[in-house]
């Protein structure tokens, strides 16, 4: 099947809730150390949203496994990264993975800790766009919230297997759409890299480490990750931004976003963007 009509039919599964795709094979050039790894993340995404989830995962992981410029060493950081990526952290995954994970009767009651914009922004556009536009004016965007998981009871697991339930709904969301434009922008970042300086490649594949997990520390590393795209690796790579080892600048950053300083990353990448004589 084609790219198109790939693209095509996981629209049509997100539009109808119907997810009658077949199961995904293994992309043209897959090297056989990664075919487990791969069948693996793969059974992980038709778990979190079914097949065509999965599909879309196999068909992004294509562009790359074709491409003479990508060793089994990148092309297994992409596809564990982007699995990973795809399997975001919402109160719809906690749920699922607290069902299949947790022995009644000895399970212990777990709470997970959210922001008020990340659980509105996990509901259908319609009811959540309205909830977040509240929440904004308000000013209660980063309000912790607090959410209960109990799989002990025969109540919990009913209230567990309700929220695991609206996994059908989870294309319609805000979150959905933002969390699909952050892997396509990242692929195509790498894919840039690729063409214009495959020495960094492999740090501009990394970047994803930023991102981890939910609440504050998920938006931090959101934005750091925007901030270094924005600020270093697209400049670098139309043209604009000479920087001397765009590898190093990387990871520069990635290490500072994954110790938790905003503050730093962004006197880095001033600086990098100082020294490369752009200014900031």
């Amino acid at each position: 099947m084609n790219s198109i009509a790939d693209s095509f039919r996981f629209l049509l599964s997100d539009l109808t809730g119907v997810d009658d795709c077949a199961l995904p094979a293994a992309p043209d050039g897959l090297p056989d150390a990664l075919r487990t790894e791969v069948a693996e993340a793969s059974a992980m995404l038709i778990a979190y949203q079914g097949p065509s989830y999965a599909g879309l995962y196999v068909s992004r992981l294509r562009r790359f496994s074709r491409r003479r410029d990508v060793d089994a060493a990148l092309l297994g950081l992409i596809a564990r990264e982007m699995a990973r990526r795809m399997c975001y952290d919402d109160p719809i995954r906690i749920a699922q993975h607290h069902l299949v994970t947790s022995d009644p009767g000895g399970a212990p009651v777990v709470r997970h800790r959210f922001r008020l914009d990340e659980l509105f922004s996990a509901l259908p556009g319609k009811i959540g766009r309205p909830l977040l536009m509240g929440c904004e004016r308000a000013g209660w965007m980063h309000l912790p919230v607090s959410m209960r998981f109990n799989a002990r009871s025969g109540a919990g697991r009913l209230r567990l297997r309700m929220e695991a339930g609206l996994r059908r709904w989870r294309p319609f969301s805000a979150r959905y759409a933002s969390e699909r434009a952050w892997v396509e922008r990242w692929l195509h970042m790498i894919d840039r890299s690729l063409t214009k300086q495959p020495a960094a490649a492999w740090a501009v594949a990394d970047t994803s480490a930023m991102i981890q997990g939910s609440g504050d520390g998920y938006q931090r590393g959101l934005s750091d990750w925007h901030s270094l795209i924005d600020g270093i690796i697209k400049p670098a790579l139309d043209g604009t931004l000479p920087v001397g080892d765009l590898r190093a600048a990387v990871d520069e950053i990635v290490m500072l976003s994954r110790g938790g300083s905003t503050e730093r990353v962004a006197a880095a990448i001033a600086r990098i963007r100082e020294e490369a004589g752009c200014g900031v």
